[in-house]
Order: C-alpha cells, then structure tokens, then sequence
C-alpha cells in the first residue's frame, strides 16, 4: 500500500502543483494575467470609454455604468467560445510543464551552443564580474526588446503562412469572441512555436551583443521582467477584448495597438493575415500585412468557414490539427 501511495504522490503533487499555478496566474510574475497587466487594463477600458462618451457626441453615449455591464456581460464570459478557453488553459497548464520541459530551449541554451560552435568573446581577465555601463545596459535592453518581437513576429508569420503549421494555428482563430483568456486558446505546438523562434532570436541577439560587450550583460528589468516588455503588457490584455483602442494613423504605423490585433481575429477578406506583430508594427509593414485601424469596425470573428462552432471542445483542439495536418502531407505525397 505504501508503495503504490509513493508512485502516486508525484503525480498528484504535479497535478496539484500546476493547476494551483494556473488559479493564482495573477500573481504569478510571468503570467500574461499577472495583476499590474490586469489593473492597467481595467483603467484603460474605463479611460477609453470616457472618451468615445464625450467623442462619440451625435451617438448614444455610453456610460460608465454601461462599460462595466458590456466589460462583464455574461453572454460574453459564458459564451461557448469562452468556456472553449477556459477548459484548454487549464489543460495546457496541466500538459505543457512535462511536454515544454523536454522540448523547448532558451535564449540562455542558444547563447551555450554558439558559444560551443563558434566560441565566445574573448573576456578579459575578471572581465565577468566587472558591471556593465548604463549605456551597454541601455543598448542591450532595447536590441534584446527589438529581437523578441521580430522573434514572434516570425513565429507568428510562419504559423498563417505554412499550411500545415496553420492547422495547429487554427485552434486560436477558432475563437468567436474574445476575452484575455483567449490568450491561452492555443494548441501546444503553435505555443512552441512562438516559444522557439524567439529564444533563437533572442539568443543570436545576446551571444552578438556579447561579442562587443566582453562583459556580463543584463537588460533593465522591473518587477523582474524586461521593462519594455513589462511597458507594453500593460495594454497587452486588451488585445483579446471588446475595448477598440487604436494609436491614431500616425502612432499606428509604428505600434500595435488593441485594435490592431483584434482585426487580426477577423474573418472579413479585407483583414486576413493582416496586423501579426505584437508591440512594434515596423515588421507588418516591411511584410506588407499592416492595416492601420482607425473608426471601429464591424466585422465577424472566426475562421470564416462555419466550423467555429465545431471547435470548442479540448479534444478536438488537441487532435484535429493533427489529422488535418495529415491530410495536408498526404495530398503533398500523391
């Protein structure tokens, strides 16, 4: 009896671990649900709100009170789609920690293997523990800031464009309406995707920077994040909700705003594949997929193809990428 109690604590203790974990995600530092991000994005809803009011002037105005009642609108939380989202973050908390642990590498681990390839910086004698300027540190923040988002840029890119990669990416733009839960509406494989591409990229960025530095290097951190990434993640949440937050035509040439993502979720022609950067827009339009928000829009959300609705289950998330993607190589391989 001991023994068969031994062989099950550490799985009860995994599955205990991760989904507690899961529940207080607000306090976790490297939550997107970390509670400075939810904060900011209840403050700005309630600031841009107040502002259409005194803007939208020949419409009816909406209220404060009518912000509160649309932001927590039960047809919206407790919408299919949104109980869909629920139900896989909680299943990827349980799967990805084990499936994650064996399969993904960090910007740290490709810094170690271009060293073993190529070989490091020549460090001086002590060199490790001298401080780097404020200057280097400046730098370095903003090229490792620059080399993360061109990272998911490409991720994210290489998930619309690869037919089969996209089947997995399907899961995500399954989603009917959005909630910041829909954050985490994401098959495992397109979250190591959006994992790997930006360690590669950050890694490449670090190891190079290291190569002039020849000193222990660090980027400005707050509350132990990257502060720019900390910055942005602050309006991040609104990305996934009702709240039409643009930049301006000016401003929304250079950053993505809300509004920019939330067209990204659309299934009008006019707005495929448009709008895949997360913080910077320089990379959408050098790609030629940036469409500028302005006035909100009308439009529906989905895939497009009447088959949202067959989505919102966890199983069919997890394994119709799968077949679909095996169709796909087999009609490669007629």
């Amino acid at each position: 009896m001991s023994l068969d109690l031994q062989s099950v604590l550490p799985t009860l203790h995994y599955l205990v671990f991760n989904l507690t974990k899961a529940v207080t995600a607000f306090i976790q530092r490297d939550s997107f649900l970390y509670w400075p991000f939810l904060l900011s994005a209840v403050a700005i809803a309630l600031v841009v709100a107040s502002f259409n009011s005194r803007s939208d002037r020949g419409a009816e105005k909406p209220s404060w009170l009518r912000t509160i009642r649309t932001g927590f609108d039960r047809s919206l939380w407790w919408h299919r789609s949104a109980r869909a989202d629920y139900r896989l973050y909680f299943a990827n908390a349980l799967i990805l920690p084990a499936l994650f642990g064996v399969v993904l590498f960090s910007d740290r681990s490709v810094v170690a293997m271009l060293n073993g390839l190529v070989g490091g910086a020549a460090f001086a004698a002590g060199s490790l523990s001298e401080p780097a300027s404020w200057t280097s540190r400046l730098l370095f923040t903003l090229i490792f800031f620059v080399a993360y988002d061109f990272g998911r840029f490409v991720a994210h890119s290489l998930l619309h464009d690869i037919p089969i990669l996209w089947e997995f990416h399907k899961v995500h733009h399954s989603a009917e309406k959005l909630t910041p839960m829909t954050t985490f509406r994401a098959h495992p494989l397109d979250l190591a995707v959006m994992a790997w591409v930006p360690a590669l990229t950050t890694g490449i960025a670090t190891w190079t920077f290291n190569q002039f530095a020849a000193t222990r290097i660090t980027f400005y951190s707050y509350l132990g994040l990257h502060v720019l990434i900390f910055a942005f993640s602050l309006v991040g949440i609104l990305r996934h909700s009702h709240v039409w937050l643009h930049y301006g035509p000016r401003w929304g040439k250079w950053f993505i705003s809300p509004a920019h993502h939330q067209l990204h979720h659309s299934c009008e022609d006019r707005h495929i594949g448009v709008n895949r950067g997360f913080e910077l827009a320089i990379w959408d339009r050098l790609y030629g997929t940036l469409y500028v928000p302005g006035r909100k829009e009308s439009f529906r959300m989905g895939l497009g193809d009447g088959t949202d609705e067959q989505w919102h289950t966890v199983s069919r998330m997890y394994w119709w990428p799968f077949a679909n993607a095996g169709r796909r190589v087999l009609s490669l391989m007629r």
